[in-house]
């Protein structure tokens, strides 16, 4: 407790540090390669691929900058990584259903204000992403900073009140 305050932890804390999230995108990255649709556009992905999502998703949710500081990526090298790659919102819906089916299995926090703001962030970036690859290139500049997502309007997890 802070001034008497208990201080509230980050969605990446709340959904249970670094493992839960090397966990999640292993698994999903697993259905991924498994799904018709989604299986052609994933089919040549790096073997880090799964462990660069899940630590590019950590840091936005507030955990540690693996990403962006000992992996060397950036904001910028996420969005050019979706360029040309001519993703469809069959493709983004997907993407999505399959990471909150995983979300799901894995038994991530459910609590409504979690999963939504968890949601929000995902619904953000898959956006984004079909964006960016319908593009050839990008007008972002290539020090943007890495996206940061909190609580949002629920201002933290469930406490049952």
């Amino acid at each position: 407790m802070e001034n008497g305050k208990t201080s509230v932890p980050t969605l990446f804390e709340w959904a249970g540090g670094m493992p839960a999230f090397e966990t999640l995108f292993d698994k999903f990255y697993d259905k991924v390669l498994a799904d018709p649709l989604l299986e052609p556009v994933f089919r040549h992905m790096s073997p880090e691929h799964r462990l660069h999502v899940a630590h590019f998703v950590a840091e936005v949710l507030g955990g540690p900058k693996l990403y962006s500081e000992d992996e060397g990526g950036s904001h910028f090298k996420m969005i050019s990584k979706h360029l040309s790659r001519h993703l469809t919102q069959d493709h983004r819906k997907r993407w999505l259903e399959l990471l909150l089916e995983t979300a799901d299995e894995l038994t991530l926090p459910d609590d409504p204000e979690f999963r939504s703001a968890f949601l929000a962030y995902l619904e953000w970036g898959t956006r984004i992403a079909v964006i960016n690859s319908n593009a050839d290139s990008t007008n972002e500049p290539e020090d943007i900073p890495m996206p940061k997502w909190d609580w949002g309007v629920p201002g933290g997890p469930y406490t049952g009140s």
